[in-house]
């Protein structure tokens, strides 16, 4: 059985920066603030359904900086996560956060409550291209916190976006190139979409920024998942699960996005095949 999360979605709490891309209530679709019983519930839900497997199952924090939150509240909701890893319900806690979110004492607590995988928000690592989106850390800030991640033993998992407000299709693939060289266990990709009220809204409608169509979002992202794969790094998510129709404004956002990579790349070997 594939790894599972049970996700609690911490949208944009504690977050010190407001991203060009990010209007965290309609990419999660959430706007409320999760407390220990949502954790519980959420557990509750997942053991009862029939994919349950205590071997797969980590509960995961996403959607916001999580150890940017509250530090009282933060560890509210961990300690509410920590019951289930120490009864072996779950075998672990993966948490997202930002780079420059990361230090010794925030690592502490993490081990202390069994944190097993910390995911970094790189989404670039062309520091022009980071300033550009109000991203507020360096590409120094991404090694500095990579490096630390990895001396607690924790598993790393890193997030590129392609497509970015003054990124180019070379930017990107340098960014891919810069993680592999930071040897994470997971990468997710995700292909930037204009989502309402942003800044990238504000741009788009401008005409100062124009967002990848599909099919240009799919042929690089299939390269850069091969590009990952080759090294032996798994690529867990390629797109967007989901996001709020009504505050969709443009980009290449498609429900099955991943499915259209895999049908671009059987289609390339085909033609591969054909040809010789």
């Amino acid at each position: 059985m594939s790894h599972s999360n049970i996700s609690i979605f911490v949208p944009h709490l504690g977050c010190p920066h407001q991203c060009s891309f990010c209007n965290q209530r309609h990419i999660t679709g959430q706007a409320f603030k999760p407390s220990k019983d949502d954790v519980f519930r959420a557990v509750e839900t997942a053991v009862s359904s029939n994919k349950y497997d205590a071997q797969n199952f980590e509960i995961a924090f996403f959607g916001g900086s999580f150890t940017a939150i509250d530090r009282e509240y933060m560890t509210e909701l961990l300690s509410a996560a920590y019951r289930f890893v120490e009864d072996k319900t779950v075998r672990g806690i993966r948490i997202s956060t930002r780079p420059d979110c990361i230090d010794e004492e925030i690592l502490d607590i993490l081990k202390n409550f069994g944190v097993t995988s910390i995911e970094l928000g790189a989404q670039s690592t062309v520091d022009r291209v980071l300033e550009a989106n109000n991203r507020g850390h360096s590409y120094s800030d991404i090694t500095r916190a990579c490096k630390l991640i990895r001396s607690y033993n924790f598993e790393l998992g890193l997030q590129m976006m392609t497509g970015l407000y003054k990124s180019t299709v070379q930017d990107d693939i340098n960014t891919a190139k810069d993680i592999i060289k930071l040897s994470p266990d997971t990468v997710r990709i995700y292909p930037t979409i204009v989502v309402k009220n942003t800044q990238l809204d504000l741009l788009y409608h401008m005409g100062k920024y124009i967002p990848q169509d599909l099919d240009a979002a799919v042929s690089l992202c299939v390269k850069l998942e091969d590009m990952f794969t080759e090294k032996g790094i798994r690529v867990i998510r390629v797109g967007l699960h989901s996001i709020e129709t009504d505050g969709y404004v443009a980009g290449p956002w498609h429900p099955a996005f991943r499915e259209c990579c895999d049908s671009e790349r059987i289609r390339r070997r085909l033609d591969n095949k054909l040809n010789t």
